[in-house]
Protein backbone atom coordinates (compact mmCIF):
# COMPACT_ATOMS: atom_id res chain seq x y z
CA UNK A 1 0.00 0.00 0.00
CA UNK A 2 1.69 3.68 -1.22
CA UNK A 3 1.82 5.92 1.17
CA UNK A 4 2.13 9.55 0.84
CA UNK A 5 3.17 11.72 4.16
CA UNK A 6 4.09 14.99 4.53
CA UNK A 7 4.29 17.79 6.77
CA UNK A 8 4.95 21.27 7.60
CA UNK A 9 4.63 23.88 10.48
CA UNK A 10 2.56 26.69 10.67
CA UNK A 11 2.39 30.35 12.76
CA UNK A 12 -0.62 29.59 13.68
CA UNK A 13 -2.57 27.60 16.93
CA UNK A 14 -4.56 24.85 15.37
CA UNK A 15 -8.27 26.33 15.95
CA UNK A 16 -7.11 28.66 12.87
CA UNK A 17 -5.57 26.31 10.69
CA UNK A 18 -8.53 23.73 10.90
CA UNK A 19 -10.86 26.81 10.45
CA UNK A 20 -9.39 26.92 6.40
CA UNK A 21 -8.95 23.30 5.98
CA UNK A 22 -12.52 22.26 7.22
CA UNK A 23 -13.47 24.22 3.68
CA UNK A 24 -13.60 22.07 0.94
CA UNK A 25 -13.34 25.15 -2.00
CA UNK A 26 -10.49 26.32 -0.24
CA UNK A 27 -8.08 23.23 -0.90
CA UNK A 28 -7.95 24.10 -4.68
CA UNK A 29 -6.66 27.33 -3.15
CA UNK A 30 -3.57 25.61 -1.68
CA UNK A 31 -3.42 21.97 -2.30
CA UNK A 32 -1.53 22.04 -6.36
CA UNK A 33 -3.07 18.79 -7.64
CA UNK A 34 -6.60 19.88 -6.62
CA UNK A 35 -8.78 21.03 -9.62
CA UNK A 36 -12.22 21.55 -7.91
CA UNK A 37 -13.74 20.56 -4.26
CA UNK A 38 -16.69 21.09 -2.68
CA UNK A 39 -18.68 19.63 0.08
CA UNK A 40 -22.14 17.47 -1.50
CA UNK A 41 -23.29 16.67 2.01
CA UNK A 42 -25.74 19.28 3.76
CA UNK A 43 -25.19 20.60 7.34
CA UNK A 44 -21.84 20.72 8.90
CA UNK A 45 -18.91 19.13 9.00
CA UNK A 46 -18.55 15.61 10.61
CA UNK A 47 -18.52 11.45 9.92
CA UNK A 48 -20.52 10.87 6.95
CA UNK A 49 -19.96 14.37 5.22
CA UNK A 50 -18.76 14.05 1.95
CA UNK A 51 -16.58 15.64 -0.66
CA UNK A 52 -16.32 15.80 -3.99
CA UNK A 53 -13.63 16.41 -6.35
CA UNK A 54 -10.99 16.47 -9.11
CA UNK A 55 -7.46 16.15 -9.20
CA UNK A 56 -4.72 16.43 -11.73
CA UNK A 57 -1.71 13.97 -11.20
CA UNK A 58 0.81 14.07 -13.45
CA UNK A 59 -1.72 15.63 -16.25
CA UNK A 60 -4.55 12.40 -15.84
CA UNK A 61 -7.41 14.10 -14.13
CA UNK A 62 -8.67 11.99 -11.63
CA UNK A 63 -12.81 12.46 -10.29
CA UNK A 64 -13.59 11.26 -6.74
CA UNK A 65 -15.99 11.21 -4.15
CA UNK A 66 -14.74 10.76 -0.13
CA UNK A 67 -16.72 10.27 3.11
CA UNK A 68 -15.30 11.25 6.06
CA UNK A 69 -14.82 8.37 8.74
CA UNK A 70 -13.30 10.27 11.45
CA UNK A 71 -13.81 13.82 12.19
CA UNK A 72 -12.24 15.65 15.45
CA UNK A 73 -11.68 19.16 15.14
CA UNK A 74 -9.34 20.62 15.45
CA UNK A 75 -7.25 18.07 15.44
CA UNK A 76 -7.21 15.32 12.64
CA UNK A 77 -10.04 14.05 9.93
CA UNK A 78 -10.07 10.93 7.56
CA UNK A 79 -11.59 10.64 4.72
CA UNK A 80 -11.95 8.03 2.61
CA UNK A 81 -13.06 7.16 -0.97
CA UNK A 82 -16.71 6.13 -1.83
CA UNK A 83 -16.00 6.88 -5.89
CA UNK A 84 -12.84 6.63 -7.46
CA UNK A 85 -10.41 5.21 -9.86
CA UNK A 86 -8.04 4.26 -7.41
CA UNK A 87 -9.02 3.93 -3.81
CA UNK A 88 -7.62 5.99 -0.98
CA UNK A 89 -7.76 7.14 2.28
CA UNK A 90 -6.51 10.76 3.34
CA UNK A 91 -6.05 11.86 6.56
CA UNK A 92 -5.25 15.16 8.10
CA UNK A 93 -3.83 16.00 11.43
CA UNK A 94 -2.62 19.85 13.28
CA UNK A 95 -0.56 19.18 15.89
CA UNK A 96 -0.20 21.96 18.43
CA UNK A 97 4.00 22.83 18.77
CA UNK A 98 5.43 25.42 20.21
CA UNK A 99 3.83 28.88 19.17
CA UNK A 100 2.17 27.41 16.17
CA UNK A 101 0.45 24.30 14.56
CA UNK A 102 2.19 20.78 12.65
CA UNK A 103 -0.14 19.89 9.74
CA UNK A 104 0.39 16.34 8.28
CA UNK A 105 -1.41 15.28 4.93
CA UNK A 106 -0.98 11.69 4.48
CA UNK A 107 -2.69 9.44 2.00
CA UNK A 108 -2.82 5.65 1.49
CA UNK A 109 -3.67 4.25 -1.61
CA UNK A 110 -4.72 0.33 -1.58
CA UNK A 111 -4.16 0.09 -5.16
CA UNK A 112 -1.21 2.27 -5.45
CA UNK A 113 -1.30 6.17 -7.11
CA UNK A 114 0.33 4.79 -10.16
CA UNK A 115 -2.75 2.22 -11.12
CA UNK A 116 -4.47 4.55 -13.38
CA UNK A 117 -0.94 4.60 -14.75
CA UNK A 118 -0.03 0.92 -14.05
CA UNK A 119 1.67 -0.87 -11.14
CA UNK A 120 5.06 -0.39 -12.97
CA UNK A 121 4.56 3.29 -12.73
CA UNK A 122 3.35 3.10 -8.89
CA UNK A 123 6.97 4.44 -7.05
CA UNK A 124 7.06 6.87 -10.01
CA UNK A 125 3.64 8.51 -9.33
CA UNK A 126 4.08 8.17 -5.19
CA UNK A 127 7.57 10.10 -5.45
CA UNK A 128 6.19 12.88 -7.83
CA UNK A 129 3.17 13.31 -5.60
CA UNK A 130 4.84 13.52 -2.22
CA UNK A 131 6.83 16.50 -3.67
CA UNK A 132 3.07 17.84 -5.19
CA UNK A 133 2.38 17.26 -1.28
CA UNK A 134 5.26 18.95 0.04
CA UNK A 135 4.74 22.07 -1.89
CA UNK A 136 1.09 22.54 -1.53
CA UNK A 137 1.75 22.35 2.47
CA UNK A 138 4.31 25.41 1.70
CA UNK A 139 1.75 27.20 -0.05
CA UNK A 140 -1.05 26.71 3.15
CA UNK A 141 1.73 27.65 5.43
CA UNK A 142 2.18 30.78 3.17
CA UNK A 143 -1.45 31.54 2.51
CA UNK A 144 -2.26 31.33 6.29
CA UNK A 145 0.30 33.29 7.84
CA UNK A 146 -0.27 36.33 5.13
CA UNK A 147 -3.90 35.88 5.99
CA UNK A 148 -3.11 37.13 9.16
Amino acid sequence: MPTVEQSVEIALPPKDVWEYIAVAENWPNWENSMVECKQITDGPMGVGSRWHGVSRILGKRLEWTSEFTEYDPPRSSKSTSVESPVSFSQTTTCEEVGDGTRVTYRLDSESGLGGVFGKMADPIVTKAFSRTVRVSLENLADILVHAE
